[in-house]
């Protein structure tokens, strides 16, 4: 398919910007961030919003002070990241400040888009800022991240974010080309529309030095992108004005095509969320939820795991342990092992009156 007719409906971006597309030896490149900056501007006078999603605090701060990002302990990253976060934005909005624009910083956690309530204030924040012709530059808060609440990297932290505002494309820029099957191809592969055992096969490998990226990340976020029916390019920062030249159909990178499939507000949010346990239906409760669009009830679980609470998130599987979908439970792992297989009179004289009619309502379900 033409590339530009890929792209021609596209309104709203977000670009991923990688650790070695903005440094050199650990220092901001001052030609790098100048392109970039230069080229982002160019598609907000085409009439696009543009949200950045910039890596590069943690490297930037080490190289201030002269540290080494591979030794440093993750107390020391995040010192680094204190302090690089800092220069990063003061080149960002010098920079901008000289085309006219303005930026806005945002910080984010796993912890604030895992919870509902923050997930919604985070984008009324990104909305606003774009409704004010601001530029959002995003960035993980690397000062109080750790392993529990990080996203791991800035790919999938900018297909969170692209999730966040409904952006119809997301854009990752750093040293690659793109994304090869093999990597003796001359050429990256132009399209893709899904990812396979193959693709994750051919996906291994780690990032650059200052990055904590490899091709699996990013084919990580391309699933995610996929799934909500959006499209996701991988190209690399060194082309000039290469996001200009994306956005007028120049096959440039590897573009992933989601399907027509869109989810939106709550089911995009639910999505994203990791499960915290597993349900097993029977053939009855697959076909009502699939193909009936039913909430899940009782009756139609016959086996359940994880130690998921109500309000938790778990997944939706088959006799054949095929993932079906995933939503939000009304009942702890102990209350639906008391009343699995069974209907609504007996779950009252199990549990008492104050039950609930589904075991997750169709409002809070999403079907693969």
């Amino acid at each position: 398919m033409p590339r530009k007719s890929l792209v021609k409906n596209v309104k709203r971006i977000v670009v991923k910007i990688g650790s070695s597309s903005l440094t050199k030896n650990g220092v901001i490149s001052g030609y790098k961030i100048s392109a970039i900056v230069n080229d982002v501007a160019g598609l907000i006078r085409r009439g696009y919003q543009v949200v950045l999603v910039s890596s590069g605090a943690i490297s930037t701060g080490a190289g201030s002070i002269g540290k080494r990002v591979k030794n440093l302990t993750i107390p020391e990253k995040q010192a680094c990241a204190a302090v690089g976060q800092t220069l990063l934005m003061n080149e960002y909005r010098n920079r901008f400040k000289k085309l006219g624009l303005h930026v806005g910083q945002i910080l984010l956690t796993e912890d604030d888009v895992k919870h509902r309530t923050r997930f919604i204030n985070a984008r009324h924040t990104l909305e606003t800022l774009l409704h004010l012709g601001i530029i959002p530059i995003v960035n993980e808060n690397d000062t109080v991240a750790v392993n529990e609440i990080k996203f791991g990297d800035n790919d999938m932290l900018s297909a969170h974010v692209a999730s966040l505002i409904n952006a119809e494309l997301l854009i990752l820029l750093s040293d690659i080309d793109g994304f090869y099957m093999h990597l003796e191809d001359p050429e990256p592969i132009e399209e893709l529309y899904m990812i396979n055992d193959q693709i994750i096969e051919c996906a291994g490998g780690a990032g650059s030095a200052y990055g904590t990226g490899g091709m699996m990340s990013k084919i990580r976020a391309a699933e995610i992108i996929i799934s909500f029916g959006e499209k996701m390019v991988i190209a690399n920062a060194s082309k000039k004005n290469v996001l200009n030249r994306i956005l007028d159909g120049e096959k440039i990178g590897t573009i992933f095509v989601g399907k027509n499939r869109l989810l939106t507000g709550k089911k995009r949010w639910l999505a994203l969320r990791k499960p915290a346990g597993t349900l097993v239906l029977d053939d009855g409760a697959v076909k009502a939820i699939s193909i009936g669009k039913k909430s899940l009830l009782a009756s139609g679980i016959t086996a359940s795991s994880g130690g998921f609470i109500m309000g938790d998130i778990v997944e939706l599987s088959s006799h054949d342990r095929k993932k079906i979908g995933k939503g939000i439970v009304n009942y702890s792992c102990e209350e639906l092992n008391k009343i699995m297989g069974k209907k609504t009179a007996e779950i009252k004289k199990i549990l008492g009156d104050n039950v609930f009619d589904e075991v997750i309502n169709r409002d809070d379900l999403i079907v693969y």
